[in-house]
């Protein structure tokens, strides 16, 4: 998949390394949020986490992951993936992070859409949600500028990884 900007590029070993170092560049902000980083941080983790990823994504389970990278400079900017929440429906989760260094240019409201259209209209979807810990303004800021809707808040549903409890909105979109 592309859009203006970006690939949007299944798993693949070869980006393992700069999936890495932009983990590694935005480790205390993607901390806040994302439970997984301190176990991503070890090329072996790193390594084992995509080839798990390659697996999922060539059998339609769990998550379809995608690597963000810049058009122009080949620069790896994050990941975005498309969580398969239930088949039956069908109805997907949208989650993403970018780097540090890269956030603030849209780059993950382009691939929201790019993702969103791939879900709705190759996969079927009827459901396409972003949830989101309700701290995490720049994520809430992502889902209303593409025009998800909010249908709730679950309360004291999630603690960060800080060991903070948080509530965790939901906002969604639907096939018409």
């Amino acid at each position: 998949m592309e859009t203006e900007r970006l690939y949007l590029s299944p798993p693949r070993l070869k980006d393992q390394p700069v999936m890495l170092e932009a983990i590694l560049e935005s480790q205390a902000e993607l901390s806040q949020f994302l439970d997984w980083v301190p176990f991503a941080l070890t090329e072996e983790e790193s390594i084992e986490a995509t080839k798990q990823a390659m697996v999922d994504f060539n059998h339609f389970e769990n998550e379809l992951r995608y690597s963000l990278l810049d058009k122009n400079s080949g620069k790896f900017v994050g990941m975005i993936g498309l969580i398969i929440r239930d088949k039956g429906v069908p109805y997907f989760e949208i989650g993403y992070w970018l780097r540090s260094s890269c956030v603030g240019f849209g780059y993950i409201t382009e691939a929201v859409q790019a993702l969103e259209i791939h879900a709705f209209e190759n996969l079927k979807a009827q459901r396409v949600e972003i949830r989101a810990a309700a701290s995490n303004n720049k994520s809430r800021a992502v889902a209303e500028r593409v025009g998800y809707q909010l249908e709730g808040t679950l309360h004291n549903e999630c603690r960060l990884p800080s060991g903070e409890l948080d509530n965790t909105v939901i906002y969604a979109k639907t096939r018409l």
